[in-house]
C-alpha cells in the first residue's frame, strides 16, 4: 500500500514510489479500498484498471477493495 500525508500530495511522491515499485519489485498488481477515489484515480492514472471486486478487505472487514493490474 503506498499512503502520502495531505501536505505531500501534488509533488510527484506517489509517482516517483509506483515507478520504483514497479521497476525494482516487479509491482504489477494492487489492491486499493473502493472508498478512496483518490488512490483509484492516481493508480488509473498510472496505468493500472480494476479486473476484481471484494465486498470485504483481506482481513474480513467491511471495507470494499479493487484489485488492479497494469494495463
Amino acid at each position: 500500500m503506498l499512503f502520502l500525508t495531505p501536505e505531500e500530495r501534488g509533488k510527484g511522491l506517489g509517482k516517483k514510489l509506483i515507478q520504483y515499485g514497479m521497476e525494482q519489485h516487479a509491482v504489477h498488481e494492487l489492491a486499493v479500498n473502493e472508498q478512496n477515489p483518490l488512490a483509484r484515480g492516481f493508480y488509473e492514472h498510472m496505468g493500472f484498471s480494476v479486473y476484481k471486486r471484494t465486498d470485504h478487505d483481506e482481513q474480513g472487514n467491511p471495507y470494499p477493495l479493487l484489485y488492479m493490474k497494469r494495463n
